[in-house]
């Protein structure tokens, strides 16, 4: 198949993105629009070819050029804008993305504020439900009874925990989690990425995540991955990431396609398009070319978000159907 035949594939079939941070998700059009002279062109970080020495530079440069967009409830308004605009030109139909709670000590801003400006941004033809990203060191005078008011916003579709991995695992974090569950809330854990398998199995076993945020070094133990199999555990990938950021060497290197062939369900998104600049598109496209990824096996993918997502059976099947639809025409 051509790459023509797969980008029409691709425009055909209902997508969700399930991994996204919404102040990496900024789209670079609004950082011109703020400040011409300083953000014309293509900063060296969004050239094809840059990759990040660690992790700390990612964080210091998505920092920089996130605060100086988002200062208030109304700048995170004009940006989800953007950027689910961008999501129905895809033909993304389901969204779940998150905001990090340290803005709310940072910039001093309202939370809920935060959050409401993001849901009224969601346009029509598009389900997005909204996470609060918390640090593994969140718990601050200031932000611990903010985060404890938090489960009690009756938009908030859950919890996703953030973060540096090498951080200690507090002992207040399993119990937030707990009560989050207790309380309806969606719990999620990024594992597994800069950290080892291990951290994969502490998400699983003490915050009781079916969904974990990367999860591409489970691949170095088998009874990590015999865990994630047994007890259905979703990993919501973003392999352009983990190439930038250097969790794997080469994207042929992925283990995406190894853990679909061992029954591992994992979805696709784009994590920092902001850091990255790339798409939901792109990423299929790079799977396509590094991992050799059939037209089915990109489809069982992108089924597998829908799967997952926080919709109404008769949706899920609807998107589901879809999809079956277009690979069927493939045969």
């Amino acid at each position: 198949m051509s790459q023509v035949a797969l980008n029409h594939f691709l425009a055909s079939l209902p997508k969700t993105e399930t991994h996204l941070h919404i102040e990496g998700a900024l789209p670079w059009a609004l950082l011109e629009k703020k400040d011409p002279a300083r953000f014309s062109g293509v900063p060296f970080f969004r050239q094809p070819d840059f990759r990040y020495e660690s992790f700390e530079q990612f964080e210091s440069v998505l920092i920089e050029h996130a605060m100086c967009w988002f200062d208030s409830p109304e700048s995170y308004h004009e940006a989800a804008k953007l950027i689910f605009s961008s999501h129905l030109k895809q033909n993304v139909k389901y969204v779940e993305t998150s905001f990090h709670a340290g803005m709310m000590e940072f910039l001093k801003l309202p939370g809920e504020e935060i959050l409401n400006a993001i849901i009224e941004a969601i346009p029509k033809g598009l389900e997005v439900r909204v996470f609060l990203g918390i640090s593994r060191n969140a718990r601050t005078p200031y932000l611990g009874p903010l985060l404890d008011e938090a489960l009690e916003w009756n938009d908030l579709s859950g919890i996703d925990l953030h973060g540096l991995e090498s951080l200690p695992f507090e002992s207040w974090i399993p119990d937030f989690w707990s009560k989050a569950r207790s309380m309806g809330k969606v719990v999620k854990a990024h594992a597994g990425e800069f950290g080892p398998a291990s951290n994969v199995r502490q998400a699983v076993n003490l915050l009781k995540v079916n969904r974990i945020q990367h999860g591409t070094r489970a691949f170095e133990d088998e009874d990590v991955m015999k865990l994630l199999i047994d007890q259905g555990i979703t990993l919501d990938m973003c392999p352009i990431s983990n190439y930038k950021l250097r969790v794997i060497d080469r994207l042929e290197e992925h283990p995406i396609k190894n853990f679909m062939k061992k029954g591992i369900r994992c979805t696709v998104s784009t994590d920092d398009p902001l850091s990255f600049n790339n798409s939901l598109t792109d990423e299929f496209i790079a799977l396509y070319e590094k991992l050799s990824l059939s037209f089915q096996e990109i489809a069982e993918l992108i089924s597998n978000g829908f799967h997952v997502a926080d919709l109404e059976k008769r949706q899920k099947n609807e998107f589901l159907m879809q999809i079956d639809q277009q690979t069927a025409k493939l045969k």
